[in-house]
């Protein structure tokens, strides 16, 4: 929907006349390829990619700089091409590093507010500029801020909204088949209520935090954007935000909706429904902000398989797994190794992978029909950045990508009798991955409450929204001869225990049965895609269908 996605975005989906073919009508990948993913491989890269000389491999750092010059080591062993037409491995990223100090105040008949950063609010600049200035913005409450006329949807009503600032709520309309249930949707997150008001041309957007929508606690947003924050460098707009993006904190938004003479909880049930107007507060933001930023040069590393079909070449199958993670951090206590954040299996783990599953690629007796893209990501973890530059500057046109298979951490606890697929029913691309679970005596089953909307999350949204078709596996509980509670535990405990926390190391109990599952999948898979007739294409009322 050219509504969701930007115009530049919109011109790289793919066509909607694609039908995927069934696993079944395409031949399978020769027994010595699949043979080539070995568990004791991955493992070394494993651990040489979560080692202490790594650093925890953040951009810019010298853990990135040993980091990149190894992926490229390790692909012109296995024999694959530079990625980059330039006949390079690498991609250049420039980010922007800043570090924001804002004001923020509103006034209502004359009196003014003064509301306290990080408590009362959070609000920060995703532009590389040193000073902010918006006085006397209107401010606006425009419900869940969507526009989605495939759902029969629109809290805008055509309202001219160009400079004003917009008061919306976190998440989707409660109650409402269309926006689906679980995860929720695209349109309930921030990054798309941020995007729409850019799109509108509105001074700010502030999201009003509840702890029972926004998805993470307002702790969690306060640690997050009151920091040094990434974005892509450009002197131009930020189509992703606003000037001004930020969060209320719900208290305090509640009481500037009352001082404005208004009630939050009658207009939350306004905004419920889809005749729903969007409503003046009467009210007017002050808002200024002095940043500082750096420039953090970093690169995504690319290799290829080229296609041996002459006709079909030039289409791409992508694979994708982000090499980057939180680097050090010197003021926590003991010795330095204590200090890395190493990053085993976000995202040593999936980067790993790759180099797998190129390895059984190079293994098959004929390069397949269609060229096979290897992509490590950079700054997954401050945004997605490195994923969504390539999206917009893409070095294989997006029309000819099929599908991207994306790649975040990987099982290591064992066989398991499920694959967990992300955003599971927005794409024929189920098909194929149910196809060859099948036959590994696999069942498919959706995202649950732990993976709450992980497909909105990880580098292959980032995809997703340029039109492509993905591939993204989640974290199955279901664990050959253990009982259900034994996977919820585990996942479970790695998520309070070790994910994004210097914990996330080499673990000598791993049981990497079901890692070497996972990696088969997904090799045979994108096999598929790029042997079948035609790509998967999105569903009829996927948000990211053209």
């Amino acid at each position: 929907m050219k509504l969701l996605l930007s115009a530049a975005l919109v011109a790289l989906c793919i066509s909607s006349s694609l039908a995927a073919t069934p696993a079944s009508q395409t031949a399978q990948p020769s027994p010595a390829a699949r043979r080539a993913i070995d568990s004791a491989s991955w493992l070394a890269h494993v651990t040489t990619l979560s080692s202490d000389q790594f650093e925890g491999r953040a951009p810019g750092s010298p853990g990135e700089k040993t980091t990149i010059d190894y992926l490229q080591q390790q692909f012109r062993q296995l024999g694959l091409a530079p990625g980059n037409p330039d006949g390079s491995y690498v991609q250049a990223v420039s980010l922007a590093a800043i570090s924001s100090y804002p004001t923020l105040s509103y006034s209502i008949g004359g009196n003014s507010t003064q509301l306290k950063f990080g408590d009362d609010y959070v609000a920060w600049s995703a532009r590389p500029q040193k000073e902010i200035d918006v006085h006397g913005s209107e401010l606006v409450f425009v419900g869940y801020g969507i526009q989605a006329p495939a759902l029969r949807w629109d809290d805008y009503k055509g309202i001219d909204l160009k400079g004003k600032t917009l008061v919306m709520l976190a998440g989707d309309p409660p109650g409402v088949k269309e926006f689906g249930t679980g995860a929720g949707s695209y349109y309930g997150r921030w990054a798309y209520k941020f995007e729409m008001a850019a799109r509108l041309g509105a001074a700010g957007a502030l999201l009003i935090h509840d702890p029972k929508t926004a998805g993470a606690s307002y702790e969690v947003l306060r640690n997050t954007w009151t920091n040094e924050n990434f974005f892509l460098d450009s002197r131009e707009p930020n189509p992703d935000f606003p000037l001004v993006p930020g969060w209320l904190q719900h208290d305090r938004a509640r009481t500037l909706v009352k001082a404005a003479g208004f009630d939050l909880d009658k207009l939350t049930r306004q905004a419920g429904k889809r005749d729903f107007h969007p409503v003046p507060l009467g009210a007017t933001l002050n808002f200024t902000e002095v940043n500082a930023w750096r420039t953090v040069a970093t690169s995504n590393v690319v290799a290829r398989i080229e296609g041996s079909d002459p006709q079909l070449k030039h289409e791409v199958v992508l694979y994708s797994a982000h090499w980057d993670h939180f680097g050090l951090d010197d003021t926590l206590p003991g010795p330095r190794a204590q200090q890395i954040f190493h990053g085993a299996l976000d995202n040593a783990a999936g980067v790993a992978a790759l180099l797998e599953i190129a390895k059984a690629y190079q293994a098959l007796p004929v390069p397949p029909k269609r060229t096979i893209v290897f992509l490590a990501t950079t700054a997954e973890e401050r945004g997605q950045l490195g994923a969504r530059h390539y999206a917009r500057q893409p070095l294989y046109p997006l029309k000819n990508t099929l599908v991207n298979l994306n790649i975040h951490g990987l099982n290591v606890w064992g066989r398991t009798s499920s694959v967990l697929l992300r955003g599971m029913g927005k794409s024929s691309a189920d098909d194929v991955v149910a196809a060859v679970a099948r036959r590994q005596g696999r069942t498919l089953r959706p995202e649950g409450p732990l993976e709450f909307g992980n497909i909105y999350r990880g580098d292959q949204f980032e995809f997703a929204r340029a039109g492509v078709p993905v591939v993204a596996l989640g974290e199955s509980p279901d664990y050959v001869g253990r009982p259900p509670a034994w996977g919820k535990d585990k996942l479970m405990r790695y998520h309070a225990q070790v994910y994004h926390t210097v914990h996330d190391v080499v673990d000598p109990k791993w049981d990497l049965r079901g890692a070497v599952q996972d990696m088969n999948l997904l090799f045979e898979a994108g096999y598929q895609f790029a042997q079948g007739k035609d790509g998967p294409v999105w569903r009829e009322k996927a948000e990211f269908k053209r």
